[in-house]
């Protein structure tokens, strides 16, 4: 059997992916991860549950087009029928390393995230769009303490007002209705497939974040200071455990959590994407596996063009085959030193495949307008 679950070129609609045995009771086949990288055990884990969770989620996944069609029309470039890409994302799924994704703007590093999920069937991906001010905490969890103090003022006001025996309604719920995971604290539930977590642009962040992420990529996991104090003042000998459910970044899904900690039985498959704009230290780097996103050629940007437009009207995708060769060419600038995004070039393409396209005089002028430098400043 290959070492390659993902290879970077998938065209069905509803790949195999990685999926649970017929079987009640089996668990997915996944590869062997090193001594060193394991987390929760699987018996931990409910395997029933399991199944049925990522039942759903595959349905949420089948759900969005948007998503699906990004992660379908992703073409990893292959040269020489090998490709750094494939490999690094199969070593980063061996190892349960994150993988630390850099390139030009519009290369497709954020498309790579939602090509994994879509051809392994692992649900939605799980964004977290990176900005100067983002934090990891708010990232893992978030707790409303604002609202469950008004619920609990709402309640005293009812209290007060009641005349009669009857009890009067209860607005505060339990303390795990005041909490949220975000999408990291949602990729580390405990689970016998792995999340895909997408970490977008990265060299934004301030200098702490990437140390902060340091034990949580080493550890795969963390806890919540909220449900850990309750757990420690409750002090039930009859019941030691505390367990509580939270919402989670998946819509309408709640995930249950015990004595305040979330810890991952497989780790998620985490997509960091940078721009190249800052270094990181040496030990964020040690906890990582590296790789450059290539620059677009006319071999590799082909197959990413007729993905997109594989259900293009025939009329406008044949003019559109005719001139393809040459837009490629003026789109990467007879060299490739342009600073231009693929976006830009399906841009132009979409209004040559138009029954009501410009012109080839329009179009020349278009071109100017589509295909700007990304650094290029506006005159």
């Amino acid at each position: 059997m290959s070492w390659k679950y993902f290879c970077g070129n998938c065209d069905d609609d509803q790949p195999q992916g990685l999926i649970y045995p017929d079987s009640p009771g089996q668990r997915p086949e996944l590869p062997d991860c090193p001594p060193w990288r394991r987390f929760l055990a699987h018996g931990d884990v409910d395997p029933e549950k399991d199944r049925t969770d990522w039942q759903e989620l595959r349905r949420q996944a089948q759900a969005s087009e948007r998503a699906k069609q990004r992660g379908k029309s992703f073409r990893v470039p292959i040269k020489d029928g090998y490709s750094e890409i494939v490999d690094a994302v199969n070593a980063a799924i061996h190892l349960r390393r994150p993988l630390l994704v850099t390139g030009a703007p519009g290369s497709g590093k954020t498309s790579l995230a939602y090509a994994i999920a879509h051809e392994l069937q692992l649900g939605p991906v799980l964004t977290w769009p990176i900005t100067a001010k983002a934090n990891l905490v708010d990232a893992e969890y978030r707790y409303d303490a604002i609202a469950r103090l008004q619920d609990v003022q709402l309640d005293k006001t009812r209290a007060a007002s009641t005349t009669d025996a009857a009890k009067p309604p209860k607005e505060e719920g339990d303390l795990g209705d005041y909490i949220q995971l975000g999408p990291v604290g949602t990729a580390f539930l405990p689970s016998l497939l792995p999340r895909v977590l997408l970490i977008d642009e990265i060299d934004k962040s301030d200098l702490n974040l990437p140390n902060d992420l340091l034990n949580l990529f080493e550890e795969g996991e963390f806890e919540i200071p909220e449900l850990v104090r309750r757990k420690r003042l409750r002090q039930d000998t009859q019941k030691p455990d505390l367990t509580l459910e939270v919402r989670t970044a998946d819509p309408d899904r709640v995930a249950t959590i015990r004595n305040g900690r979330v810890k991952c039985c497989e780790f998620p498959i985490v997509i960091m994407t940078s721009n190249g704009e800052r270094d990181f230290p040496p030990a964020f780097y040690r906890r990582c596996l590296r790789v450059r996103m290539p620059n677009p050629t006319p071999e590799s940007l082909l197959p990413v063009v007729r993905s997109h437009f594989n259900n293009a009207d025939p009329r406008g995708w044949t003019q559109a085959e005719t001139n393809l060769t040459d837009l490629i060419g003026q789109f990467l600038d007879k060299g490739n030193k342009a600073d231009r995004a693929t976006d830009q070039l399906l841009n132009a393409i979409y209004l040559i495949t138009r029954d009501d396209s410009p012109s080839d005089a329009e179009m020349k002028r278009l071109q100017n307008l589509l295909f700007k430098r990304l650094s290029e400043a506006d005159e």
